[in-house]
C-alpha cells in the first residue's frame, strides 16, 4: 500500500459511509440526497481519472500520420522541384533564404501543436469533469446556509418567513459536520484529476478547487465553534476570598 498516492477505492468507501451516516441521522433532509450525489459523483469521477492515465492511442496514431503525410509532402515537392536545378542565385537570395526559414519554423510551430494535442483534449476532460465538482460544492453550502448557530439562543425569534429549523445544538453541529466532510470528499475528488493527468494548468484548476473548498469548510466550523460556545454550561462563579488577619470577624 502505497501513502503517496490517493487510493480511488478508499475515498468512494469513505463517501458510502458517509451517505449511510447521513441517512442514519438525517433520513429525507437534503443532505441526505447530497451525500447521495457525492457517491455517485466519486464513481464518476473515478472512471473518468482512470480513463485519462493511458495515452490516447487513436490520437497519437492520428498525430503520426499527419507528420508522416507532411514529410512525404516535402519529399515530393522536393523530388519534383530538385534543389540543383535551381540556380545559385536564387539560393543565395534573400528570398529563398527567408522563405526556406518561414517553412522551417511554420513546419515545427504544427509538430509542436500536434505533439501537444493530446494534452489539451485531456485538460478539456479535467476542465469538465472540475465544473461538476465546483458546482457540488456550492450546492453542499447552499445546504448549510440556513444553519445558523444564532436560533439556538434564548433571545433569537423567528420570523413569518424564517426557514424551519427543527435541529438540535447536537443534531445542527453534527449535519454541519457533515458538510465539511462533504467538501473534504469533494476535494478528494479534485486531486484525483491531478494525480492522472501531471499538468501544470490541470494542478492550479485543481487547488483553485481545493481552496474554494477549504475556504467554505472554515465557515462552517466557525458555526460548530459557536455552537460548542452555546452548548456549554457556564462556569461557576466564585466569590472573592476575604484575607485572613490575626482578628476574628
Amino acid at each position: 500500500m502505497s501513502f503517496r498516492r490517493l487510493d480511488p477505492a478508499h475515498i468512494l468507501a469513505t463517501a458510502r459511509r458517509l451517505e449511510q451516516r447521513a441517512a442514519r441521522r438525517f433520513a429525507g433532509r437534503g443532505l441526505h440526497k447530497v451525500s447521495t450525489e457525492i457517491v455517485a459523483l466519486t464513481e464518476t469521477t473515478i472512471a473518468e481519472t482512470a480513463a485519462l492515465i493511458p495515452p490516447i492511442w487513436w490520437l497519437r496514431l492520428l498525430i503520426a500520420a499527419v507528420v508522416l503525410a507532411g514529410a512525404a509532402l516535402f519529399l515530393s515537392v522536393g523530388s519534383v522541384i530538385p534543389l540543383n536545378q535551381i540556380g545559385r542565385d536564387s539560393i543565395r537570395s534573400v528570398e529563398g533564404v527567408e522563405a526556406a526559414i518561414n517553412t522551417l519554423v511554420l513546419a515545427g510551430l504544427g509538430l509542436t501543436a500536434l505533439v501537444r494535442l493530446e494534452a489539451r483534449v485531456k485538460r478539456q476532460r479535467v476542465a469538465l469533469g472540475l465544473h461538476g465538482l465546483r458546482s457540488i460544492i456550492h450546492v453542499i453550502d447552499m445546504h448549510q446556509l440556513t444553519k445558523d448557530p444564532v436560533t439556538l439562543t434564548v433571545d433569537y425569534a423567528p420570523t413569518a418567513v424564517s426557514p424551519e429549523r427543527g435541529l438540535s445544538a447536537a443534531e445542527l453541529a453534527r449535519y454541519l459536520d457533515y458538510c465539511s466532510e462533504l467538501l473534504a470528499i469533494t476535494g478528494k475528488l479534485a486531486a484525483l484529476y491531478a494525480q492522472a493527468v501531471p499538468d501544470d494548468r490541470v494542478a492550479q484548476a485543481v487547488n483553485d478547487i481545493e481552496m474554494l473548498g477549504s475556504n467554505l469548510s472554515r465557515k462552517i466550523w466557525q458555526k460548530i465553534m459557536m455552537i460548542e460556545t452555546l452548548s456549554s454550561p457556564p462556569a461557576p462563579s466564585r466569590s472573592p476570598r476575604r484575607k485572613k488577619t490575626g482578628t476574628p470577624d
